[in-house]
């Protein structure tokens, strides 16, 4: 899986739940909340104030790691 700033959380949640600690890590702890399986990285980074890059920065080292 690639992640970029469109990508939305509860398909990097359905691809691979583990992925949630890297939201936990930076005070998403809402990814249980119905908003956030529609909504964008992008969209929840800047809701939350958090730093977008660094979170698809981690996601996809994850992902390339996993093969």
């Amino acid at each position: 899986m690639e992640v970029t700033k469109d990508t939305i959380i509860g398909d990097v949640l359905d691809f691979d739940e583990e992925a949630g600690q890297f939201f936990l890590e930076i005070g998403m702890h809402c990814l249980t909340c119905p908003v956030s399986r529609n909504e964008s990285i992008g969209e929840a980074c800047e809701a939350h104030g958090t730093d977008a890059d660094a979170l698809i920065e981690k996601l996809n080292a994850y992902f390339k790691e996993q093969k």
